[in-house]
Parts: structure tokens; sequence; C-alpha cells
């Protein structure tokens, strides 16, 4: 009776979504596309700047890093963005910009026109997607559907990224490196990087259509059923981008008066310091993404599939394995459960900072055989392609010990009713890991993996693990100081 009761529970946990409004599941469908979309053009950003714009590798990570920040200071005021002006409004115009940015990306390659009204437009148009469709995700469900609804959410996430990944590597295998692709009736020659970027775009389209078409303007889930609220702009009479502006506006304010006070309080100092420390590790996924395609290329040859060897294997990897670990790990603590995810992402790094010759007996034995199965390789396997897959599994697996931790920790912390604030400030450790990984990413490529001359490229690896290993033995030497206690947990 007891194990027919668990069953149902089970069962009863993901059944609940059965008649959940139509927005959530075109939130679910979107969000897979918009994953998809930016995958596509982030693997292959560093890329494009270096080949397409004839940037160097410094100038392409400051690019980066210029790109980051302004896409994250967007981000701040979207949230008051979206109660000025609804949810269907800032997804429709966070579709229709990005998908006009990434048309400039894959059409011109000059870079007073790519990177002003392409790349930077792009960062407002990403803004208004991510963080704007977490917010839908929470008004488009019950209290009883938004558990695995948040679920379901992450995992679309890793769909679109593995999805991306394939798609990444399958046109640089088909064009070649530095290809070309005519578009049809049109007659204009795009190089492999525009093409990737052009399918971006393409796969924007079908969000904007879907949102325009199908989703209702103020609907929301309530727990007695769908609730249809008529528009109440909180600028009357005030254009889109009017409106827009003023809720910017505004939204500082709110911000910079939530931000001060937070100061005067203990509890805020030891967020601050946990959060400092997450940076470190935090910069090897932003080093997985700017530094190690061109490593990968220079490295191991033009067409080296680079994305599916971290972005498809990483997204399988969190979709399958995040969910059980999370289950297995419910009793510890975030603060203990972080450490243990962070020092093992940190080790990891470690793996590809040693000679690759110590791989060969895993590159000639049946775990080089499946590699070579799995990315179509021929012909005797490079050792660096066997420690470069050990090392995104074992970085994965302790990703799936911390990063879902990492949401969950701003709550156990913050005081109550000031949750919102620490956790919109707990994502600024991927800003500064972001602008950190991008500038630092150019001057480790100079000067360990140019494109010509000698490299030394385990270097770069030895120098983010050992960055990465600050996290860990940060949080572990602070921990008197800064954890603090969850409750029900040891």
């Amino acid at each position: 009776m007891t194990d027919a009761t668990t069953e149902e529970s089970f069962i009863g946990k993901f059944t609940v979504l059965k008649g959940a409004m139509r927005e959530l599941w075109i939130i679910f469908a979107t969000k897979i596309m918009t994953i998809l979309a930016y995958g596509l053009v982030n693997t292959v950003l560093v890329l494009w700047l270096s080949s397409d714009l004839r940037l160097s590798d410094k100038n392409a990570g400051w690019i980066i890093s210029y790109w980051s920040v302004i896409m994250t200071a967007f981000t701040v005021m979207v949230g008051s963005l979206v109660d000025a002006v609804g949810i269907r409004k800032s997804l429709i115009a966070g579709f229709g910009l990005a998908a006009l940015a990434r048309l400039v990306m894959a059409f011109f390659a000059a870079q007073y026109i790519a990177i002003p009204f392409g790349l930077f437009p792009l960062a407002l148009g990403e803004a208004l997607q991510t963080p704007v469709m977490a917010a839908a995700v929470r008004r488009f469900t019950t209290t009883k559907q938004r558990s695995i609804a948040f679920s379901m959410y992450y995992s679309m996430m890793n769909v679109g990224f593995a999805i991306s990944s394939y798609v990444v590597d399958k046109v640089r295998g088909g064009l070649g490196e530095y290809g070309h692709f005519t578009v049809p009736y049109l007659g204009i020659q795009i190089s492999t990087y525009q093409t990737i970027i052009a399918l971006g775009m393409l796969c924007t389209l079908p969000n904007l259509l879907l949102t325009w078409v199908a989703m209702r303007e103020g609907a929301e889930a309530t727990d007695e059923g769908v609730k249809i609220t008529p528009a109440v702009s909180k600028y009357p009479g005030e254009s889109f981008l009017r409106a827009s502006l003023l809720s910017s506006r505004d939204a500082l304010k709110d911000w910079w008066r939530i931000f001060g006070s937070l100061w005067t309080q203990s509890t805020f100092y030891r967020f601050l310091t946990f959060f400092a420390f997450v940076v470190f590790v935090k910069l090897i996924l932003y080093h997985f993404y700017y530094t190690f395609p061109k490593v990968v290329i220079r490295e191991l040859g033009e067409g080296a599939p680079f994305a599916r060897l971290f972005g498809f294997l990483n997204a399988v990897i969190v979709i399958v394995f995040a969910p059980v670990i999370g289950a297995l790990t419910q009793k510890f603590t975030a603060y203990k459960t972080v450490i243990i995810g962070t020092t093992i992402a940190a080790l990891s790094v470690f793996l590809m900072a040693v000679p690759a010759a110590m791989f060969q007996p895993l590159a000639d034995g049946p775990f080089g055989a499946a590699i070579s199965w799995w990315l179509d390789l021929s012909g005797p396997l490079h050792p660096l392609y066997a420690a470069i897959v050990l090392c995104v599994i074992i970085y994965s697996l302790g990703e799936c010990f911390y990063s879902p931790r990492l949401y969950e920790y701003p709550s156990a912390i913050a005081p109550k009713g000031q949750e919102g604030s620490y956790l919109a400030l707990s994502m600024l450790p991927y800003f500064f890991a972001k602008f950190g990984a991008g500038g630092l990413s150019g001057y480790l490529l100079a000067a360990y993996c140019p494109a010509e001359g000698p490299r030394s490229s385990h270097m770069i690896w030895l120098i983010v693990g050992g960055m990465a290993l600050l996290t860990p033995v940060g949080l572990l030497l602070a921990r008197r100081y800064i954890q603090v206690h969850e409750a029900g947990r040891e």
C-alpha cells in the first residue's frame, strides 16, 4: 500500500501539469528555441570575432567582456519592464530585437556595423528573453505546478544547449572551418560562422510568431483557475520605448534604495563573501565558451568537434544526473554541497593541464573507441580527446552538485522579505566571471596557444584550474564565518 501511494505521489508530480494553461507550454517550447539560438551564436562568438571581423585574440576577448557588461546591465532592468509592459510584449520585443541583431551579425562582416548594430543590441534582446521567461513560468503556474514546472524549464534549457552543440559541429563539418555558404535566391556568400549565426536568427522567428499569435495578454494561473487581467500600463499613454525608459529609470531608483539598505546587514557581508569565492569556479564555464574552441581548433585541427566535446556532453550529463544528485544530497546543506561540487569541478580542469601523452592508453582502448564512434573520428585518436572528455564528464558531475544550490543559498541566508534582492544579486558572479574570462581569454591564448608559433596550452588550464580551486578552498577556510544554519539540514 505504501509503495502504491509513493508511486502515485511521484507520478502525480508530473501529471499536475496536465491541466496547465497553454501559455506555460508556449514558454517551454520557446525556451528550447531560445537556448538553441543562444547556443548557436555563443558557441562560435569568439571565432566569429576573430575569423570574420579580424580581431586579435585579446581584442575579441575584451569585446566579449564589454558585451557581458551591457547584457548584465540590461538584465538588471528587465524585472521592472515586465511589470510596466507585460510578459507578452516584453518577449515579442526580445525575440524581434534578437532576430534583427543576429541578421546583422550574419550578413555584415564590418566591425563598425556588426558590433554596434548586431552584437550589442543582441545583449538587450537576450536580456528581454531569459529573465522574462523565468518570470513567465511563475506567472503561468499554480502553486502545485510551480516546482515541477521550473524543473522542466531547466531541462528545456539543457536540451537547447545539447541540440545547438550538435548543429554547430555538423555545420562546421559540412562547410569547413573557414568555408562559405551561398544563400539561396540572394546569391550572397556568408562564412561558416555567419551561417551558424543565421541559423540562430531563424530559430528566433518561430518564437516571435508563436508568442504574437498564441500568448494572451494579461493571462495568469491562480489556484482558483486561469485569470485574464486587462493590461494596465504603469505609464498610460506612453509608447513602448518611452515606457521602457521610464521603467528602467524607476528600476534603477528602487534597486539603489534596496541595495543601499543591504549594507547595514551583517548577513549581506556573508552573502557577498560567499559569492566572491564562487566567481573563481564560474571562470571554468566561460573559458569553455570563449577559450576552449580556439584551443581545440589549434591543437586538434580545423573541424575538431569542440561544441560536442563540451556543450553536448555537459548538457546531457546535467539533464541525467542533476535530479539524481539533487535527490541524494537533499539532506546536505547548500554550503556543504557547493564545496563538494566546486572541488570536483576545479580538480577536473587539471586533467587538461597534464601532458596529453598520459592519456594514450585510454585513447587506444575502449574509452577512445567510444569517443571516436561518438564524434565520427577516423584513424588513431589523439590522446587530448580522452583528456578533454574525461575532464568534461567530471566537471559536469561537479556542476550537478553545486550549480542548483547556488539558487538555493541566497534564499537560505536572506532575511525574510528580502529574498528577491539577494537572488538578484546572486547573479553577480556570472557577470564578474564573464567579464574576467573574456578579458583573460585573449591574453592566455596569445601567450600559450597562439594561432602560429610554439604552444603550451596546458598552461592555460593550469592557470584556470588554480584560480577555480580558490572557490572550495576559500569556502572551506571561511566556513566558520560565512555559513548559516539551514533548517532541516546538518
